[in-house]
């Protein structure tokens, strides 16, 4: 029975190395970008419930890009704080913002695609770039970055939306290595022409993208997945490309509780069922084999079966995704995070796994 152990060991870790090396080595290894200003029309917009606190700090870094030719569409969707007075006060004082106000519906309750749709019907300009109410951009080149990497054929543009670094807190070790390694994923399968999700606190996408696909409208059923599920069904290798130097970056405070982090997490893991099949299957791969690989080191070295080469295959594997993954880190600006990476990936997969359980039994709360 242990060899047959050690042959599907063996197995799972050429699975690993097929994804570090085949698929995500296309990102980490890759060139530098830089930036190209193409001064295109730009619709920057920024969707906000209940968001009073972060939209006084965030908007106005908006308002203030340097870019020639851009509006921001800001969304209350029927906001019980004041969200909607201060959106308000910013339309009167910059005028490049414009305001849209969305009433509950009864047919939408609570679906912040809805509230989306409004925003980007409203939207002047012919690109559209996403950021939410609780991220800013690192820099005033955000927009200049972010849309540098338009073309003719390229309109889908994915982007990085990194969270906070919290001095010792581990929590915020792990949040940011999930982030990071959810990056290096959706960049990389961009990369090899297959791209399959992005984030909406930095996506942009021409006009004319949104419509050819009806909106959200296939999956308007699903509270969540405004930006995921549209990408899994509007990208492909023709129309996306990924922008992933510094100056295009946006961040967002990080959840503070374990609990808060699993909440959103929940939400974010349950719309990848209405995934293409491919991405599907390419995903649920690549996690069984991160399980299967830590439960089959366990098994053999406890039996002390092989455990030269077991060893041996297990140091192969971590210089390999150690040194992809350290990439990565580095082009993300998330250097810290290349010492923790042994430590927090088994703490990542635990709480995966916890978060699968959890959804089966429960429905994950959505929209505020």
């Amino acid at each position: 029975m242990l060899i047959y152990i050690f042959y599907f060991f063996i197995a799972i870790v050429v699975v690993q190395l097929s994804y570090y090396l085949g698929i995500f080595g296309k990102f980490a290894f890759g060139k530098p970008q830089h930036i190209t200003p193409k001064n295109l029309p730009v619709s920057v917009i920024v969707c906000a419930k209940n968001e009073e606190e972060n939209v006084k700090k965030y908007i106005p870094l908006l308002a203030q890009q340097n870019y020639p030719d851009f509006e921001i569409v800001l969304i209350d969707d029927a906001s019980r704080d004041e969200t909607l007075e201060i959106f308000e006060e910013f339309e009167k004082e910059f005028p490049n913002i414009r305001l849209v106000k969305v009433e509950n519906n009864e047919a939408f309750w609570g679906n912040k695609k809805y509230a989306l749709t409004l925003g980007i019907k409203a939207a002047k300009k012919d690109y559209l770039l996403f950021t939410d109410a609780d991220c800013y951009p690192t820099s005033k080149d955000w927009i200049t970055a972010m849309t540098s990497q338009f073309t003719l054929n390229k309109t889908i543009v994915l982007g990085y939306g990194g969270y906070e670094k919290v001095e010792r807190s581990f929590l915020n070790k792990i949040i940011r290595f999930e982030t990071v390694l959810t990056a290096l994923q959706y960049f990389s399968w961009a990369k090899a022409g297959l791209p399959y999700m992005g984030v909406g606190r930095n996506l942009a996408y021409k006009k004319e993208e949104f419509f050819n696909v009806n909106g959200f409208i296939d999956h308007i059923q699903v509270r969540s997945g405004d930006d995921d599920l549209f990408i899994n069904q509007a990208a492909n290798k023709v129309n996306t490309t990924i922008s992933y130097m510094p100056e295009s970056f946006t961040y967002s405070k990080p959840k503070k509780t374990f609990r808060e982090w699993f909440t959103q997490k929940r939400r974010h893991i349950s719309t990848a069922e209405h995934y293409k099949f491919f991405d599907k299957m390419q995903l649920g791969l690549f996690f069984c084999s991160q399980l299967f690989f830590f439960l089959l080191v366990i098994i053999l070295l406890a039996f002390q079966f092989q455990w030269i080469a077991v060893l041996a295959i297990l140091a192969t594997r971590y210089t390999v995704v150690w040194t992809v993954i350290g990439c990565t880190a580095g082009k993300l600006k998330e250097n810290d995070l290349k010492i923790w990476f042994p430590v927090v990936e088994i703490a990542l997969i635990l709480t995966q796994i916890n978060i699968f359980i959890t959804n089966i039994f429960s429905k994950p709360v959505y929209w505020k």
